[in-house]
């Protein structure tokens, strides 16, 4: 299972077990229209070729090694 289907799993789920006012389900319909676009820009990125896996390790600035982060 990735990621991508635990979180709608889990947001189904938490959805299902409880009822929801008129505002909350509009805020969980635009969180999953902004995953979509999330992971529709991210499809379309171009794919690096020989990189480290994973996510960006810069992504908040740092450099990130095996869990240790270290500014530049």
């Amino acid at each position: 299972m990735t990621d991508k289907q635990a979180r709608q799993d889990a947001t189904d789920a938490a959805a299902k077990a409880r009822r929801l006012d008129a505002a909350a389900k509009r805020a969980l319909a635009e969180a999953e229209a902004r995953r979509k676009a999330y992971d529709a820009a991210e499809a379309n990125r171009p794919k690096e070729i020989g990189g480290r896996g994973g996510l960006e390790p810069v992504r908040y600035g740092d450099w990130e090694v095996k869990g240790i982060a270290s500014d530049f």
